[in-house]
Parts: C-alpha cells; structure tokens; sequence
C-alpha cells in the first residue's frame, strides 16, 4: 500500500466520523400522531434503492427509530422528500430540523418554509398526505412498501428489542430503514424542462453537497457549483453480440438485422435490458417479428414517455 493512506478506525457514523462522503440534502414530511399535521426532518441518508426492472421505483431512508420521522412512515406509510437549494439561511434550517428530541409542534412552531399539498392530495383529496415545500425545487412523494422484509407489522414502540429485520423496517436496537416507493417526482418548471429537453450548465439543478457532522460541534455543506460535462465514449456494440443475446432471451420474438443494428450503441451492460423491453412491447402488440419499422415505434414510445406530462 503506498505510505500516503493511512488506515483509520471504523466507529459509528462512519460516513462522517470515519470517512468523507458525498451526500444529498433533503427534508422529509411525515404526518403525525393525528395524521393531520406534517413535520419536516432534516437527512441525507436517503438514496436510489430500485431504479429499473422491479415494476416501481424506490429510495432507500435509513433513520433513528425514535425520530418522528420514522414514527410518521410506521403510522401513515407516507412522507415526502424535499430537496432545496443551497443557501446559509436554508442550511441553517436544515440543521435546526435535525436536532432530535423535538415534538412535531415543536419543529414546526417557526418553520421558515411555505408548505402545499402535493400531487397525490390532488388526486385523492378525501386523504390526508405529508405536505410538500412550496420552495423546494425537487420531491419525491413516496409511499413504505412496508411487506418487505415482513415488516407491516413493526409499530411505534419505546423501544426495539430483537429480532429485528435485515433491511426494511425496524432494523436495530436505534436504528430503522425504509424502503419508499416513489408515487411522484415533482420538479420546477426549468428543471422538468431539463430532464425532458436536455440537460447544460445553464439547467441543472442547483442542488447542495451535505458532508455531516463533524467534531461534534458544527455540520458541513457545500454550495452548489457548476457541473462538468465529459462524453460518453463513443463504442459500439458488434451486431455479432446484440445478436448472440438476443437468441438468448427466453422468447419466441425474433428480431431482423436491421432492427438489432439500431441497438449497437446500447452498453453492453443494459443490452439485455433494452432487448426485453422490446420483447415486452412485442408481446403486448402480438408481434412476433420486430423490424427496423417496430423498433422505430419502440423508440418513439419512449421518447413520448419521458416527455410525459409535458
């Protein structure tokens, strides 16, 4: 090993005791006791879970479990995810929602954000839903797909004693993780712009750098920055492979030339993938034979979904 790492002891928190790690910054509404009034925590252990191939969409939260947070998700099953921009002033209220151990009411007494009902109050207003925040340029509206891991039955408790689950739901004596269907992502005007029509400097969203707490006195965040662009490089896919795997896949579709050589800047990685969905096309179209035409109408099916609500 070269002599300018060091090898540092793993203690508790080791993303920020231990290590440097990137992480988003996000406050999350949960309903309280009542169901009627939400509360916003502050965290950044929440992450990507499910992204493709599962049938829905997930992030992964991992929380205290006595935070109100996790008591609003074992209660009410709901909760938003609220990325703002990087200000002082925004930070500053960040932290402040983070210290444990105040009630709802108390967290919400001088709340410095402007709170709205989202798009699944919209659609089913008879229900009650965790706020979103108004100055929040991103959120995720999520639901606690809490049979996973057989946790639906996991209540709000004093305290948590084995067994615990392995990863969703109760999963220590302090700790709990969920995992959180994605119902809606909600974006600014200018950034569902950019995700549709392409992203550049000017569009992406200018979301903060969270790093933790540190030395147990002061939490770290940076501004947000301009990012840089660098190519995907530009390597095709001989014919020969796309080929080879489609003649692997479990199906009686069959592909002609001209429709796998539109296929040849696939990553190799995601080739499988994308010849499924294809095959998943045929099926619901009673096609048995895809062509250069299908294969057209395949993409332009797509492109219409990520344009979707446009």
């Amino acid at each position: 090993m070269d002599k300018s790492f060091k090898d540092i002891r793993i203690v508790d928190n080791f993303y920020q005791s231990s290590s440097f790690f990137p992480m988003p910054l996000c406050l999350i509404g949960t309903l309280d006791e009542n169901g009627t009034l939400t509360s916003f925590g502050s965290y950044s252990l929440c992450f990507p879970y499910y992204i493709a191939g599962k049938g829905f969409y997930a992030m992964i939260l991992e929380c205290r479990n006595n935070s109100n947070t996790c008591k609003g998700l074992l209660r009410h099953g709901k909760c938003s995810i609220n990325f703002l921009p990087f200000s002082k002033k925004n930070f500053e209220e960040h932290v402040r929602l983070g210290f444990p151990g105040d009630t709802p009411e108390e967290k919400m007494k001088d709340f410095k954000f402007t709170v709205d009902d989202g798009m699944s109050k919209q659609e089913n207003p008879t229900n009650n839903y965790p706020k979103i925040i108004k100055e929040a340029y991103q959120v995720f509206e999520c639901t606690w797909v809490k049979e996973l891991d057989n946790a639906q039955d996991d209540k709000v408790l004093e305290e948590y004693n084995e067994p615990y689950h392995n990863f969703n739901g109760i999963t220590s004596k302090y700790g709990a993780h969920f995992i959180l269907k994605i119902d809606h992502i909600l974006l600014k005007d200018k950034y569902y712009n950019a995700i549709v029509n392409g992203v550049s400097k000017k569009n992406f969203c200018p979301l903060p750098t969270n790093w933790g707490c540190r030395d147990s006195k002061y939490f770290w965040c940076s501004d947000y920055k301009k990012p840089i662009p660098v190519g995907i490089p530009d390597k095709e896919v001989d014919l020969t492979s796309v080929k080879y795997a489609a003649n692997r896949l479990n199906s009686d579709v069959k592909f002609t030339d001209d429709a796998l050589k539109m296929l040849v800047k696939v990553p190799r990685p995601f080739l499988k993938l994308v010849l499924q969905g294809c095959v998943d096309w045929a099926n619901n179209n009673n096609c048995k034979l895809i062509t250069e035409k299908e294969m057209k109408i395949i993409n332009d099916k797509r492109s219409k979904e990520k344009g979707k609500g446009k």
